[in-house]
């Protein structure tokens, strides 16, 4: 019941409804041969997706600031972080995460298709639901991708400069040991939003010559797959409570 393993909860729900969204709709198509999604499942899956998805990046930006305030200011940390202060924050973090993933879902699906109704990617992604459409409005969409990418940079930004503070802080520490406990403590949620953002920003900033069916398969797969079902094993590895509980 400590604020670390309660923003991991948050994370491990996130996941699990990440790559529900996503994979078994893609398996089930895969064993039964076909290729479909209905208009309403595909809208159905792009919220919950970039729901899901804005949602896990603001906790693991909350997770930051969690680990940040308990390294670098210790005496303060049972009331920076107390049980109000941390459900205000994740309900903070899914409130925006629902806003985003409301705003992306009602914006592309107002904007009519008429190019084919073929997505070339093994799940409905906003970017390849675009490339259908014949109209201008995909101009509105543009402009949301913006502000989005300009809240994704605030949050990295934000990561970027609490662990510059924690590794300076860590880095001072005269014993070794007590700088390798650190370290184990802050190194499972680096691994884990190095991975995210690094897999999320080539999907969606990579040039346009370098875009293909294939490759943008296996970015798809990298961001949308990967992060969510190596999480658990990055925790519980580096993780001496977990490890304990699973033996």
């Amino acid at each position: 019941h400590t604020p670390m393993y309660f923003f991991l909860l948050n994370l491990s729900l996130l996941d699990l409804g990440t790559i529900s969204t996503t994979v078994p709709k893609s398996m089930a198509n895969s064993l039964s041969n076909t290729k479909a999604i209905s208009y309403w499942e595909c809208a159905a899956q792009v919220f919950y997706f970039y729901f899901l998805v804005s949602t896990e990046y603001c906790v693991l930006t909350v997770m930051a600031y969690d680990r940040y305030v308990a390294i670098c200011k210790p005496l303060h940390y049972g009331t920076t972080m107390s049980s109000r202060a941390c459900v205000k924050m994740a309900a903070a973090a899914w409130a925006s995460g629902f806003l985003h993933g409301l705003l992306h879902t009602a914006n592309t699906f107002s904007i009519p298709l008429c190019q084919g109704n073929v997505v070339e990617q093994f799940f409905c992604e906003i970017p390849h639901i675009l490339k259908l459409s014949c109209s201008d409005a995909y101009l509105r969409e543009l402009g949301l991708v913006v502000v989005s990418a300009c809240l994704a940079f605030g949050c990295f930004v934000f990561i970027l400069l609490s662990y510059v503070q924690i590794f300076t802080v860590v880095l001072r520490i005269p014993s070794e040991q007590g700088r390798h406990k650190t370290f184990s403590m802050c190194l499972p949620h680096l691994a884990v939003v190095s991975l995210f953002i690094s897999t999320a920003m080539f999907a969606y900033l990579k040039p346009l010559s370098l875009s293909s069916p294939a490759l943008d398969l296996v970015v798809a797969v990298l961001y949308a797959v990967v992060p969510p079902a190596v999480n658990p094993l990055i925790y519980s590895m580096r993780n001496k409570e977990l490890k304990d509980a699973l033996k």
